[in-house]
């Protein structure tokens, strides 16, 4: 009103002027504090020499005005002097923004920055009570119809202001009713299962769905449109939606006025435009065929498959719509596909953005899409797919195709990363009076500067048991994908404090190992690997040990002081390993779709002093049922036998079951055989599975944690090669057997961590064997942790 005021004043002769124009001879500018002589000059349509009159100094006045710099101007004439009297607009000193919970600080300034709230800038008041408004929407869609915003404006010196809104959100309002009237043919509560809107029940306070939003309300409308038309309702529609308020502004009444409408079946389907791609494929795309009930849900996923199939050719920007034609008359509809392919499109450059950690070439040997060559989907989702299974990458690798100016096929990619913890990294020092000073550590890196390659170095130190690794995997050792590991161990195992036996191992050996692709999905693997042992036990070992160092290897003894007398094997084995390996997870960390296959064969080559095989199979399924719910299916099956002159495979190569990753509920590595202290020795059949049921978590703790529902059921079995008894000494076997498999139900938790993956899960044994005075009976452990290595 002011600025409207000024104006219609700036046409009238100014008091202060003398009557009719004059010519301006000089000018001066009065008031200014912080801005320029020369920046009100340069926006004034005036110029020295300038014959003036009250339209011309109207029209200055307008032109200062509209930079929103002044709150005041006044043009005087002192002879041939035009003197521009202002009154600046004071700078904001300070602007702060407090008891804002549900909308971070940090969105709202870039927000308000764009508007010209930000400190240094001009204040304007109508942007202020403008703010006011923006957020008092904001949190009315957020179903806070209570919310108060108080502005403080404090004049500081120098023509500044300080300024600070305060937000008191005060409670969401809740659902208390949802009606839907006009439902004739199904009842409320089916058609309201997939709301995300509903009334307060006992699990409100964890899905929080009995809280009014806007947006949650049109999702739901949505929803309901969806139901009606994906059963035959084509004419459905939403007559009205009122939202009642209760005058505490606490409660929600929402009613939802629908038509029915009557079931429709298709007549007719139609595929109409330019077929760059046989009709005949398009058309076996087709879910919904003549004769059919109509269904919305099975037209749309049919343009879709029908634009992915385009989408292989090139033609990325296909555009393909269903419009159905209803006839009111016969309930029918004929369906036209109108099928635009535009033009076909051509990938000029890759680029890689949000992550500078990793060589641009590593990033680039997993795409599948090439720079010069058309833009395909599928090749774009599968590149998708192979950037986010790199264990340095997050989850939700996205891109996005920017059109280059002047080039209607060519397009830019830019695909959108996030860098993530590359590796596992822990140590620890400790002490004990039977093994003395205890040291540790493990570093774990799977983008070794930068080079995708993983490093692992492993080392435990104490009185009676020592163990160094260290390990290189280089992916990539070829453009081709081939994949080579090495790796050095060597292990010394004292076990004479043990209650188990006297028993020491002592160990070295080295890996090389290759990995040839044989498809997009499917790999295999060979490899060597040279180990020399030495196995000590003595007449205190338990006789399952006593047995083995006695028949297999290179026999020696000790005669140590006091008359004891050790025995002990030396033997150097070859052992060749053929793997085979299938994968198509969307991701290796928390997987939520895709089958993982692994099968491996070793074996000790003849000329080994010690002869063996081992062949091991892993199975993992990962099963969407719902957009968010999955079942996850794991198994296990491993057998190993001696073989020549060989009486049994080697201790060291024996399965264990029961823990945290096999039969969770029983203690670790107790499930199976016992050796003749009641110790577990291990056997060389393995028989592992579990069944996951695995529970949604909020999107920002997906990437990060799992939570799930379980069933296991395994065990370890022997085939004889190594003779068992029980508490009283009579021979027991542990032949494998279904009906003896343990089974357990719980759930677990599992959390990637700087340090592993934490895992934690809480089992209840369905079938636990409590033993009796002659068998060994289970060890349970219902509360279970453990930490792996993830990577």
């Amino acid at each position: 009103m002011r600025k409207t005021l000024f104006a219609l004043l700036a046409l009238l002769p100014l008091s202060s002027m003398a009557a009719g124009d004059f010519v301006v001879r000089d000018m001066r500018v009065k008031g200014l504090q912080r801005i320029s002589e020369g920046t009100v000059f340069n926006y004034l349509p005036i110029n020295i020499g300038d014959t003036i009159d009250s339209v011309r100094i109207g029209e200055a006045i307008r032109s200062l005005y509209s930079q929103n710099l002044f709150d005041d101007i006044e043009m005087r004439r002192e002879d041939d002097t035009l003197i521009i009297v202002v009154k600046e607009r004071p700078s904001i000193e300070n602007f702060s923004i407090d008891g804002n919970k549900d909308i971070k600080t940090e969105d709202l300034m870039e927000s308000l920055r764009g508007v010209g709230l930000a400190r240094g800038r001009t204040f304007d008041r109508s942007v202020l009570d403008n703010v006011e408004m923006f957020l008092r929407e904001q949190y009315y869609d957020r179903g806070k119809y209570g919310v108060e915003i108080i502005s403080k404006i404090v004049d500081r010196p120098n023509n500044t202001v300080r300024i600070n809104i305060e937000v008191k959100e005060g409670e969401r309002a809740k659902i208390r009713q949802v009606n839907i009237v006009g439902n004739n043919s199904f009842d409320e509560d089916e058609i309201r299962t997939d709301f995300t809107l509903d009334t307060a029940n006992w699990l409100s306070w964890i899905r929080q769905d009995d809280r009014y939003a806007k947006e949650a309300l049109e999702g739901d409308l949505e929803t309901l449109r969806s139901y009606y038309m994906d059963r035959g309702y084509a004419d459905f529609r939403v007559d009205s939606t009122q939202v009642a308020i209760s005058p505490s502004k606490k409660d929600i009444f929402v009613t939802i006025n629908i038509h029915e409408g009557d079931v429709y079946k298709i007549s007719d389907v139609k595929l109409v435009g330019e077929m760059v791609v046989p009709e005949r494929q398009l058309r076996g795309l087709i879910f919904s065929q003549p004769g059919s009930v109509f269904n919305l849900n099975l037209l749309t996923r049919s343009a879709e498959y029908m634009q992915f199939r385009l989408g292989e050719e090139g033609y990325a920007n296909a555009e393909i719509e269903p419009v159905p034609v209803l006839d009111h008359d016969t309930k029918e509809a004929t369906v036209t596909f109108y099928v635009n392919p535009q033009n076909r499109v051509y990938v000029r450059k890759i680029n890689f953005n949000g992550i500078d950690q990793v060589d641009d070439e590593v990033l680039r040997r997993e795409m599948r899409q090439m720079e010069g060559s058309y833009l395909s989907t599928p090749l774009m989702d599968r590149s998708k797919i192979l950037l986010q299974r790199l264990p340095y990458i997050e989850p939700g690798v996205d891109y996005r195709t920017i059109p280059v100016p002047g080039s209607p096929d060519l397009v830019d990619v830019d695909v959108d990363l996030q860098y993530r913890m590359p590796g596992q990294f822990s140590g620890g020092v400790g002490y004990s009076e039977s093994q003395k000073l205890l040291l540790n550590g493990s570093i774990v890196h799977t983008n070794f500067l930068g080079s995708g390659n993983r490093v692992a170095l492993q080392v435990n130190t104490g009185r009676f048991q020592k163990s160094y690794s260290i390990s290189h995997t280089d992916p990539y050792r070829s453009m081709d994908g081939i994949r080579r590991t090495l790796s050095i161990n060597y292990r010394d195992i004292t076990q004479f404090t043990s209650a188990a036996s006297d028993f020491s191992t002592t160990s070295a050996g080295a890996t090389i190992d290759y990995g040839y692709p044989i498809s997009e999905y499917q790999s295999l693997s060979f490899g060597l690997t040279f180990q020399h042992s030495e196995l000590v036990s003595s007449s205190n070992s338990t006789l399952q040990a006593q047995d083995w160092v006695a028949n297999n290897g290179n026999q020696f003894t000790e005669d140590v002081s006091g008359g004891f007398v050790l025995n002990g094997t030396e033997f150097d084995t070859f052992e060749l390993l053929v793997g085979w390996s299938y994968d198509s997870r969307n991701r290796t960390i928390f997987a939520t779709r895709g089958t993982h296959q692994q099968l491996f064969l070793s074996a000790a080559v003849p000329g080994s002093e010690v002869e063996y095989y081992q062949a091991r199979y892993n199975f993992t399924k990962y099963i969407p049922i719902t957009q968010r719910w999955i079942i996850r299916v794991n198994a296990e099956l491993g057998i190993s036998e001696s073989l020549g002159d060989t009486t049994a495979t080697p201790p060291y190569k024996q399965f264990y079951g029961g823990g945290p990753q096999s039969v969770r509920g029983f203690k670790e590595s107790y499930l199976g055989p016992r050796d003749s202290f009641g110790r577990p020795y291990g056997g060389n059949i393995l028989v592992a599975s579990q069944l996951e049921l695995i529970i949604p978590l909020p999107d920002k703790f997906a990437s990060q944690a799992r939570a799930s529902f379980f069933y296991d059921a395994g065990n370890v079995f022997n085939n004889g090669e190594v003779a068992f008894t029980d508490k009283l000494g009579s021979p027991q076997l542990y032949k494998a057997d279904f009906s003896e498999l343990r089974t357990s139900v719980g759930i677990g938790v599992q959390w990637l961590a700087p340090l592993g993956l934490f895992r934690f899960s809480y089992a209840y044994p369905l079938n636990a064997y409590e033993g009796s005075d002659r068998y060994y009976g289970d060890e349970l452990e219902r509360f279970q942790f453990s930490i792996g290595q993830a990577f």
